[in-house]
């Protein structure tokens, strides 16, 4: 007999494919889908699609550092951190990162996803007296605490918010009069969490942080920003969001990931000692799953010595982007506000996108449609991401592509 939850996804699923709103997963059997040219079904295709900025997804030194790693420490401790200990491994990739970061001391976890659905909660969701009544310590109580959340943040910062116990204001992108306005309306608040991308992963613009820190030092809140699409690309070093804006302080959490510029895998959440302290014995997303995997620190401590040397993997990746997005504005597209790397192309109709995503696959060049629950309804468009691998061929073979069914489809004159 079907229960009523099958029933309920067999509904959902049965609407979505009948839209062709479903996702196609593509299966690469040749390469990997982080560089810019790979293998489907025997096919060469060229890619915009990976966050893999740097080109370091495939690196021959961070490989061989991984490989070192997994003789050295085996795959897996399987058991977390509380259970089985932090490696020595663990210690100095979280020392480094910090160091990078400009931060007191970082926490990793096995996913930026996980950093930010176990660091929020934890953040607001304070112990209450009960829980440590042996202690007699006086905790406020979790209703105190407001989360005032940017509306185009990531969606693991949104899921974050949902499951703090806090209550959660949403205030216009990056629009610091509206922030403001809300922040005077909690202003006797005695916690208070402003949240933040640096980088906002389908626009591509940068928020405000210089505003936002002031408005925080103003009003008595906390800053979280998530600098996953900052980190290893803003800032003269690569040392995301405050580097750019030359901040030495003001920002109390910096969640980000190994999973973009930094080519790997991972998460971490870089604080002061303190607050380090105590998401270790509450961030539950931490706290409760397999430590990192010891060979995969090796890799980002190679990854991030190439960063801090290798400057001219950055310098290419900002002329390719400059070059690339001039194209494509001189063409007509609507390239949003986009200040970096991530180059949205709007197209609107989420049916039309897809269309012209299918068209572009046939013609040998991979780019998903992005489009609802990603984004807004009507606001699906193609999220191109530039690296310091692309060639000027390679831009040119995709703009050339896009300005034919631009004009085909009427998206451009």
């Amino acid at each position: 007999m079907e229960t009523e939850i099958e029933k309920k996804i067999r509904e959902i699923l049965k609407t979505v494919k009948e839209k062709k709103l479903y996702p196609e997963i593509k299966i690469v059997e040749e390469g990997i889908a982080s560089i810019s040219e790979f293998k489907i079904n025997g096919k060469k295709f060229l890619s915009f699609a990976s966050s893999n900025c740097l080109g370091l997804a495939n690196s021959k030194e961070i490989k061989e550092s991984i490989i070192k790693g997994l003789y050295q420490y085996g795959i897996s401790q399987v058991a977390p951190y509380h259970t089985c200990g932090t490696l020595e491994i663990h210690k100095k990739l979280e020392k480094e990162i910090a160091d990078f970061l400009n931060m007191e001391d970082a926490m990793i976890f096995n996913t930026s996803t996980m950093a930010n659905m176990g660091v929020i909660p934890a953040l607001v969701n304070l112990p209450s007296s009960t829980f440590f009544s042996f202690l007699k310590m006086p905790f406020k109580s979790r209703e105190e605490a407001v989360l005032f959340s940017d509306e185009f943040n990531h969606a693991t910062v949104i899921e974050g918010c949902r499951l703090a116990k806090g209550e959660k204001i949403v205030y216009k992108h990056c629009d610091m009069n509206d922030l403001e306005n809300k922040l005077k309306k909690y202003k006797r608040k005695k916690r208070k969490l402003i949240l933040s991308d640096g980088v906002f992963s389908m626009d591509g613009d940068i928020t405000p942080l210089k505003d936002i820190v002031f408005l925080a030092r103003k009003y008595g809140a906390m800053v979280f920003i998530d600098d996953a699409c900052a980190t290893g690309i803003l800032g003269e070093n690569g040392r995301g969001t405050m580097e750019y804006y030359g901040l030495k302080s003001g920002v109390d959490v910096i969640v980000t990931t190994f999973s973009k510029a930094i080519g790997m895998i991972g998460g971490v959440a870089c604080a002061s000692k303190e607050i380090i302290d105590y998401l270790r014995i509450s961030a539950k997303t931490h706290m409760f799953s397999v430590a990192f995997p010891a060979a995969l620190a090796l890799g980002v401590l190679k990854a991030l010595e190439i960063i801090r040397k290798d400057k001219e993997r950055r310098r290419r990746l900002w002329e390719n982007t400059k070059y690339f997005k001039t194209k494509l504005q001189e063409a007509g597209f609507n390239t949003l506000n986009s200040q970096t790397p991530i180059i949205p192309v709007l197209i609107g109709d989420e049916n039309t996108a897809i269309r012209i995503s299918n068209e572009l696959f046939n013609r040998g060049i991979f780019c998903p449609a992005i489009y609802w629950p990603a984004v807004p309804k009507g606001k699906a468009r193609f999220r191109f991401i530039v690296s310091s691998e692309h060639t000027k061929d390679q831009m040119d073979r995709l703009i050339e592509n896009l300005v034919d069914l631009g004009k085909k489809y009427k998206i451009i004159k």
